[in-house]
């Protein structure tokens, strides 16, 4: 799921760069910001999950992080600030940024249901 002002950037991002990619992996250069990448500059891990897509970018999350947050629903939102440093909002004055809520029970077992966790 993403926020309005989310799916503005990736319109706006896509305009400029062609079809692109996110990537959630919880790694050591920029912590646990999703990271927004051209198709073809990121090579998906053979292990990553993808989670679906947001604003018609396919979201994917490194498989350490989907058993971290795989009871969540992660909202992608954007806020001032500087964006990853390789990350394509880099240098646009805002960020991307992960927001998340407890799925309910209900919700988790659908889930369940549907092989997703």
């Amino acid at each position: 799921m993403a926020t309005l002002p989310a799916l503005q950037l990736i319109q706006t991002l896509r305009a400029r760069h062609g079809p692109v990619l996110f990537h959630q992996s919880g790694g050591c250069c920029d912590g646990s910001s999703p990271m927004c990448f051209p198709v073809g500059d990121f090579i998906v891990g053979d292990r990553d999950v993808q989670l679906g897509e947001i604003g018609g970018a396919p979201f994917y999350i490194s498989p350490s992080q989907f058993e971290y947050w795989k009871h969540t629903q992660l909202i992608i939102d954007v806020v001032p600030g500087r964006g990853g440093m390789f990350s394509l909002e880099n240098g646009e004055d805002v960020r991307f940024l992960v927001r998340s809520r407890l799925f309910t029970d209900e919700e988790y077992l659908a889930l369940e249901r549907a092989g997703r966790v």
